[in-house]
């Protein structure tokens, strides 16, 4: 016959063993004994973890440190310093810290004028700051050419994406609102900047409470100019233009206008739900860029030199 106080402690481990508290903290005690007994440090254990890149210097969004220091260290630094020769005014108004919406001009086949921009950035601003560049969502499926733009920054353009980069996790987020109608633009039309679409950028800016930094950008217009475009190709490759351009970027004399902020918080409550406040934001912003892209293009002399 069994001992009557072991049949009530073998009794109260079955209570015990059914109750949800008490089983997590036998679970968390013994996770703590396996992390002593560990021969490796936590940081350590990444070196198990699955994927091309085992120091995990990929973001959520895939963009690789490891690529783009590459492509900075190589192409970027010639085709800044040497190339473009690129010119910077007014970096200094990209805020130090938190979310930003940079917004800039846009045109040209493959342009590289998101590119600069960032390389800017880096090199100039006293508090260099990664740029997450928005692009056609069609473009990241494109094999090849839409990975590596995903690993140096590219990120699908949606106001969801936008607003997760801005107010979520406080970065830098250059856009180009002019769309398919800036990429699109022929030579003849250069710095004619396009209708801001439905203003979903500015839209953006104001549910984040982030600043926007308009950009006029002068040089990239004529680094990579649209001769003409290939309207049968582009249904066959599903990308959102085709267009026929020099095969290299034209050494066109960069330069870059960083302005002003405009600052979103100070509209007051849930601004975006006034569509009409958004779309005379959305004009006054284009037509600052506008403005000082007339200013910079009839102070230049020469489109190679300056």
């Amino acid at each position: 016959m069994a001992d009557p106080p072991e049949q009530h402690e073998t009794a109260g481990e079955h209570e015990t063993a059914g109750d949800p508290v008490a089983d997590g903290a036998t679970v968390e005690l013994a996770l703590n004994d396996l992390r002593r007994e560990l021969p490796l440090a936590p940081g350590d254990l990444r070196q198990f973890l699955p994927g091309l890149e085992p120091e995990r210097q990929v973001t959520d969004w895939g963009r690789s440190e490891r690529v783009e220091g590459l492509v900075d260290r190589t192409l970027y630094e010639f085709l800044y310093h040497y190339w473009f020769r690129v010119e910077v005014e007014g970096v200094e108004n990209v805020p130090d810290h938190g979310g930003a919406l940079l917004v800039a001009n846009h045109a040209g086949a493959v342009p590289p004028d998101g590119a600069m921009i960032g390389k800017a950035i880096r090199e100039e601003h006293a508090h260099p700051r990664p740029l997450h560049l928005t692009m056609e969502p069609s473009f990241t499926g494109f094999p090849g050419v839409g990975m590596l733009a995903t690993k140096i920054g590219g990120v699908p353009a949606h106001p969801a994406n936008v607003h997760r980069l801005l107010f979520d996790e406080r970065q830098l987020v250059l856009v180009f609102p002019e769309g398919r109608q800036g990429a699109e633009k022929r030579l003849r039309d250069r710095y004619r900047v396009r209708r801001f679409g439905r203003g979903g950028v500015v839209e953006a800016a104001m549910r984040a409470r982030a600043p926007i930094v308009p950009i006029a950008v002068v040089g990239a217009e004529e680094a990579q100019p649209v001769f003409a475009r290939l309207s049968l190709l582009r249904r066959l490759t599903r990308l959102p233009s085709v267009p026929v351009t020099s095969p290299l970027p034209l050494p066109a004399k960069f330069r870059i206008r960083f302005l002003e902020p405009v600052w979103t918080d100070e509209l007051g409550d849930a601004p975006w739900e006034d569509q009409g406040l958004v779309q005379t934001l959305s004009h006054d912003i284009r037509a600052l860029i506008q403005e000082n892209l007339f200013e910079m293009v009839a102070a230049r002399r020469s489109v190679w030199l300056g």
